[in-house]
């Protein structure tokens, strides 16, 4: 099969038809070139430190003058129990944070949708979307005091009799990663349904019209046309989510986090907070770092060609 070549310019017709398509956008392009110069400068520019991971880095010596151990500093990492610890934790609390945000944030969506009392339902989104804008450090005050052994959750408990004396629940590793689940989900509920609304939106009303005819009942309806049209947001959504499993977050587990739950609540990111700050390790903190992004990476195309493999909808 022969490709044809434009006389002039010797290239193939369809190339020179992009080139003339991409010229006629010039606008566009000016417009995307401060974002390109961003994502270049912080996104892309940073991974020359990554350099530092092979070396035994020291800031007075530089990448140049720092002594090069290899893979020195990713042995050390996987010989230390508490970095296993974190990665253990960095996926528990990312599954929790994932499957608590994503079924809860889907059945709020649901709910508003239903809901045909306008007024309702702008006070309930607006008072759902209001946590997403608070200060992280505001809300693990305000979950201090509801979960302190005199706190509002003991007090409710104790009252209908379901314990009998304080649950130290801040004090206790085998709670911690449910209940950053918990802060997650109230903090950030309200905002991860806008996309969900968005995509029930976009249903075509005559789809609930014919299931109607056919003795369809709301269950029903949210059952057999509701959840089939948003599957194509929920697949690309959890593509994504799936891409950030190594990322559980840091302020919630470094502001809640103690001494007492150190081994539950150590996260990659407080690792690498804890020896590349603190310690000044940061050759280690580096390949934790590195570690944790190849990992992200990896899952995000495992999770991408599972579903193109499934037929459904991907990113790439």
């Amino acid at each position: 099969m022969t490709r044809r070549v434009h006389a002039s310019t010797g290239m193939p017709v369809s190339q020179k038809g992009f080139f003339r398509r991409l010229l006629g956008q010039w606008q566009l392009l000016l417009m995307s070139v401060p974002m390109l110069l961003y994502v270049l400068l912080f996104n892309y520019g940073p991974m020359w430190g990554w350099i530092t991971a092979f070396q035994d880095y020291k800031p007075k010596l530089g990448i140049g003058g720092s002594k090069w151990v290899g893979l020195g500093n990713f042995q050390w990492l996987f010989g230390r129990a508490d970095f296993i610890n974190s990665i253990r934790n960095t996926l528990a609390m990312s599954v929790i944070n994932l499957v608590m945000g994503t079924v809860s944030s889907i059945l709020l969506a649901i709910l508003l949708n239903e809901v045909r009392n306008r007024g309702f339902k702008r006070t309930v989104q607006t008072v759902t979307y209001l946590p997403h804008f608070l200060s992280m450090v505001i809300v693990v005050g305000m979950a201090q005091n509801i979960f302190s052994s005199n706190g509002a959750v003991n007090a409710l408990l104790m009252k209908l009799g379901l314990i009998r004396e304080p649950v130290f629940w801040l004090g206790e590793g085998r709670y911690f990663w449910w209940l950053v689940g918990v802060i997650n989900v109230w903090k950030e509920v309200g905002w991860n349904t806008i996309i969900y609304i968005s995509a029930m939106t976009a249903i075509d009303p005559c789809l609930y019209e014919a299931a109607s005819i056919d003795g369809a009942g709301r269950f029903n309806r949210i059952l057999h046309v509701t959840l089939p049209g948003i599957k194509s947001t929920f697949v690309i959504l959890l593509i994504m989510n799936i891409g950030h499993l190594m990322e559980a977050g840091f302020e919630i587990q470094y502001l809640l986090g103690s001494s007492v739950v150190m081994d539950w609540s150590q996260t990659i990111d407080v690792f690498v907070l804890k020896y590349g700050i603190s310690k000044q390790q940061y050759g280690v903190a580096t390949a934790a770092g590195m570690f944790k992004s190849i990992v992200a990476i990896i899952l995000l195309v495992v999770a991408n060609t599972v579903a193109k493999r499934l037929d459904e909808d991907t990113l790439l």
